[in-house]
């Protein structure tokens, strides 16, 4: 377990400020105390510096997970984010989007969010933003990218796709073998 390297650090924030913009400091400047990110096994960990502290106890092979896994970097040295991420990223997310009650089985089951499933979205969102997605009783289902602005879903046809599925709470089920 280690702090991150500078281009290690770059790309990861990189990733978040997709999602939650500036508020990425809110993640580590926290009233409760302080937070860090630490990368173990090529997992990027959000943990609390106390627990970070007794863990630096254990040895590198026995310690398994600290925390809570943000997401991993690929060996090409890309950042992809978990899913585990989504209860830090939810509360602070810039741009949001929320589904129809008949659209929330297709996008846990893995498929993008189409033009008939979306019931909303925050104005001004553009092509590409990071986004989390909420059913209608504003629960945290997932989060992906936008395939289109705001301005052009409205003209859009109702098969088209609106949010690329990143990753949804349905993967607790379907990935838990390969989710640590």
């Amino acid at each position: 377990m280690r702090p991150l390297t500078e281009d290690e650090t770059q790309t990861f924030f990189e990733k978040l400020h997709k999602f939650i913009g500036p508020n990425i400091k809110l993640l580590l400047d926290r009233p409760d105390g302080i937070y860090v990110f630490r990368l173990h096994r090529d997992r990027v960990y959000y943990v609390s510096d106390d627990i970070m502290r007794r863990a630096l106890s254990f040895p590198q092979k026995q310690l398994i997970s600290l925390g809570t896994c943000f997401g991993k970097f690929t060996r090409k040295g890309a950042f992809k984010l978990h899913i585990m991420a989504l209860t830090y990223l939810a509360p602070y997310a810039m741009y949001k989007v929320w589904l129809k009650p008949a659209a929330e089985q297709s996008f846990l089951y893995g498929n993008h969010v189409i033009k008939s499933g979306l019931a909303r979205m925050t104005e001004n969102t553009p092509q590409y933003q990071g986004v989390v997605v909420y059913n209608m009783n504003d629960v945290p289902l997932g989060f992906g990218a936008t395939a289109k602005s705001t301005q052009e879903c409205r003209t859009l046809d109702p098969a088209g796709i609106v949010v690329f599925r990143q990753a949804d709470v349905g993967e607790y089920l379907r990935d838990e073998d390969t989710l640590m």
